[in-house]
């Protein structure tokens, strides 16, 4: 890296071993890393002792956390001060990671920067249960969403009547605390209750738990069983495949 940069790095799903190489050697050179939440621990064996690490993640239950327009602008700052900068971020920069919006910040203040795409949860937590989002002969298609807001609430920009009646496999991305009104809105509009779903909390780590269920009985079985987020949520037909293809004890 060159003094005066940025990285959005993505960190991967949880499994340190995930981690790519471009990103683990970036945070070898960095001089400062903003980290999020979820990122594992472990993954910060990467940085040198010298290097600041700070703590920027978010959660929806706290305001004590800091705002995106501050992080924006602690990067913006540490790259003017000629460091080189890491924003290490859970998963993918560019999926549902708000990188986009700290990539346009970085833009406007001419502050060169790169991009390190990291696996998102999206496709390992399915994977390391025993779930292809996508299996030939069973489904060729595969939308991720956030579940961030209620199918009603009129700020979602999902078109949930659509995913209903469309992608063989959904995969729900932060919805754990709205699943039953999620999968209770899938219904309504048009799919069947007795869908195949599946919930994997800490998906590719030592903690993940899998609930498998339908559709129509997945939020009361995933509450029975005490799942926690982070959860990332599969309806379709691939999820008769783990019976199969459950690799991960």
């Amino acid at each position: 890296m060159k003094p005066g940069t940025v990285a959005l790095v993505g960190a991967g799903p949880g499994d340190p071993g995930l981690l790519t190489l471009r990103a683990a050697e970036l945070l070898g050179e960095a001089d400062v890393v903003l980290v999020d939440r979820l990122v594992d621990p472990g993954i910060l064996k990467h940085v040198r002792d010298d290097v600041e690490v700070v703590d920027v993640g978010k959660t929806s239950w706290t305001g004590t956390a800091p705002r995106q327009d501050e992080i924006n602008a602690q990067l913006v700052a540490h790259a003017q001060a000629g460091k080189r900068v890491v924003r290490l971020k859970g998963g993918d920069p560019f999926v549902f990671g708000r990188g986009s919006e700290e990539a346009e910040a970085l833009v406007d203040a001419g502050v060169p920067f790169e991009v390190v795409p990291g696996i998102s949860s999206a496709i390992a937590a399915p994977a390391y249960a025993g779930i292809p989002v996508t299996a030939r002969g069973v489904t060729q298609d595969v939308c991720i969403v956030t579940g961030h807001l209620d199918p009603d609430d009129p700020a979602s920009r999902v078109r949930w009547q659509a995913l209903a009646t469309g992608p063989g496999t959904l995969v729900i991305l932060m919805g754990h605390d709205r699943l039953p009104l999620l999968t209770a809105g899938l219904i309504r509009y048009g799919r069947d209750a007795g869908t195949p779903a599946a919930c994997i909390e800490r998906g590719t780590t030592p903690r993940q738990r899998v609930v498998v269920s339908t559709l129509e009985n997945l939020a009361a079985d995933v509450a029975a069983a005490g799942l926690k987020a982070p959860v990332a949520t599969v309806v379709g037909e691939v999820v008769r495949l783990r019976e199969k293809l459950e690799w991960f004890g």
